[in-house]
């Protein structure tokens, strides 16, 4: 409804909510990156399965309900079929969610950071699904980079070579989700929103699959320094060896690992990214609004 009266709307995704930080700051971060959106006058549509319905837009009490009910599935695009046929609750993650928003039409999304390739992945081949989903399905992600716990240089090769456009937002180098830098160069930027929904624009003109990654620093008075960071990461990738966490769990453990470690400065760091990921991703989506308003 919102989109075909020409409102600006973003995507949120799930999985922070069940998967990614801790209660009750899951349910209250979602929430207020919700109220975050309505106050710039964005429609905000986090996605998720409720016995086995995809929903692309959910009521307070059906976060509630993702954030503390015990069984949610971490939701790919690859279990969506399962999770619908099982009649099953899931949090989508960024590929399920990128999925969802392109069909239901929404062009922004904003996420904390996206998967990419994992520490050790040419022995573990864990690689997540987000970048093959930037290669596949025309959506801007905005995110703060990928995430801190993984092997942010060759995140970045894959993205290259699928061919999905990495601009960073006011930054010449990529973001390293709780720090600013990662000592990481990008050949893309942006110094506005206006810029960011050009490059959106064009590649839909060009007809080419691909979505974009907006990379938005975490503001630096939020942000973890990256020697420190390296620190707990560290302390998490022996934890993860010891207790020998395979699959999809060893995002989740990971990120847990880092906010115990780090005694709560992570989720502090956590929470102000996310928020200042939406708030750009509203003004990008404003932009497009603006330029591509609904048919009369």
């Amino acid at each position: 409804m919102a989109l075909a009266r020409g409102r600006p709307v973003i995507a949120l995704e799930s999985t922070i909510i069940s998967h990614g930080l801790p209660r009750p700051a899951n349910v209250e971060a979602a929430n207020a990156a919700e109220a975050a959106a309505r106050e710039l006058g964005v429609v905000p549509a986090t996605v998720g399965v409720l016995k086995g319905r995809l929903s692309v837009g959910l009521t307070t009490g059906e976060i509630e309900h993702l954030g503390t009910a015990a069984g949610v599935w971490k939701t790919s695009r690859r279990d969506l079929p399962y999770v619908q046929a099982r009649g099953l609750d899931g949090a989508t993650t960024v590929s399920a969610t990128m999925l969802a928003a392109h069909l239901a039409g929404i062009q922004v999304f904003a996420t904390g950071g996206i998967g990419g390739v994992h520490r050790g992945a040419s022995e573990s081949f864990d690689v997540s699904a987000d970048p093959y989903e930037l290669a596949r399905t025309p959506v801007a992600v905005v995110s703060a980079g990928a995430k801190a716990i993984l092997d942010l240089a060759k995140t970045l090769e894959l993205l290259e070579t699928l061919g999905v456009p990495v601009i960073g937002y006011r930054t010449g180098e990529f973001p390293a989700f709780y720090s600013v830098e990662s000592g990481l160069p990008l050949e893309m930027h942006a110094e506005s929103p206006e810029e960011i929904a050009a490059v959106f624009t064009a590649q839909r003109r060009l007809g080419v699959p691909q979505g974009l990654l907006a990379a938005n620093p975490i503001p630096r008075e939020a942000e973890i320094p990256r020697p420190v960071m390296e620190g707990y990461l560290a302390r998490a990738q022996e934890s993860l060896q010891r207790e020998g966490v395979g699959g999809k769990q060893v995002t989740p453990f990971l990120l847990a690992k880092v906010l115990e470690y780090s005694e709560g400065r992570a989720l502090k760091a956590n929470v102000a990214l996310l928020l200042n990921n939406v708030r750009l991703a509203c003004a990008v989506a404003g932009v497009l609004a603006r330029r591509f308003p609904a048919p009369a």
